[in-house]
């Protein structure tokens, strides 16, 4: 029998590459995207000769498409049996006064690259009846302040996922979305960092106003990834996603997504946002109006 054959971006770090480490080892042909020829080179000693990384930009057309016409030519008429959707980027910053351009390409990389992605590898999923997951969060349910662009484009992430599954399902075709909480991948560490070189770009005014939210954020993301679970959490979900004879529609990943699960869907908005405040020792809501009076 044929190995069954999967596409993977965003596998250079992290999550997308503990997904293309599992499923090697299980014995499927993985396609594992990266961006630079650097990271193929890294990714491809810890793989067998059975699978390879492919070169995918999600926010470049063209890079997209190279990289389909590689799997096809690779894959034949056989297809593929799923495309994990992993690539991400996470922007943070106050919106009001976070550059849109900011914001457009982490719409760009986290929502429409997927799909473009999506589109693109559809019909070889079709020849083998394969199926999709896509890579969302935690935050796509509860969002948290400073990191408004990321959440924002995970919340779209449900809706696409949601979508996409009722209208592939007259083809056997199942669509899975995985919800990760705090996970222990640099992409933290790369948003903080862009975070920083945002900031140095904000009118005095930004820091004036957000300072102390914006270092209890630092502070919380860096604790999320020295706490985070590794990544391989995510992977033995993504590899049930792909294989159960009945995959869930949606996984919670980590006991801090289950029960920020829970205070989405039992505690009000605005206790919600209380918790959250004291939670990151933020003042309370209204305080500072007061002080100016």
């Amino acid at each position: 029998m044929r190995p069954r054959a999967c596409v993977i971006t965003g596998a250079s770090t992290g999550i997308g590459e503990a997904c293309a480490l599992r499923l090697d080892r299980a014995g499927w042909r993985v396609f594992a995207g990266v961006r630079r020829d650097e990271d193929a080179a890294t990714l491809r000693a810890k793989l067998s000769a059975r699978s390879q990384p492919v070169i995918v930009d999600v926010a470049d057309g063209a890079s997209i498409g190279r990289a389909a016409e590689t799997v096809a030519g690779m894959v034949g008429g056989e297809g593929l049996d799923g495309l994990v959707n992993n690539a991400g980027i996470a922007v943070a910053g106050p919106l009001e006064f976070l550059p849109l351009a900011e914001f457009r390409q982490q719409l760009e990389v986290n929502v429409t690259g997927p799909l473009a992605v999506t589109q693109a590898l559809l019909p070889l999923i079709r020849l083998a009846r394969g199926r999709v997951v896509f890579m969302g969060s935690i935050a796509g349910r509860l969002a948290m302040p400073m990191l408004g662009p990321y959440s924002a484009s995970k919340h779209a992430l449900e809706a696409m996922a949601d979508a996409l599954r009722v209208e592939l399902q007259p083809w056997g075709m199942h669509v899975s979305l995985v919800e990760p909480g705090s996970i222990a991948t640099p992409i933290w560490k790369k948003g903080n960092e862009a975070a920083a070189q945002a900031a140095a770009r904000f009118p005095p005014r930004a820091d004036e106003l957000y300072r102390v939210l914006s270092a209890a954020m630092r502070k919380a993301a860096a604790d999320a990834a020295r706490r985070g679970a590794p990544p391989d959490t995510v992977a033995v979900v993504v590899e049930h996603a792909l294989t159960a004879a009945s995959p869930r529609t949606r996984y919670l990943v980590g006991a801090d997504a289950k029960l920020r699960a829970r205070i989405g869907a039992l505690v009000p908005d605005r206790l919600r946002d209380r918790l959250f405040t004291r939670a990151l020792g933020l003042p309370a809501r209204g305080s500072r109006e007061r002080a100016v009076r």
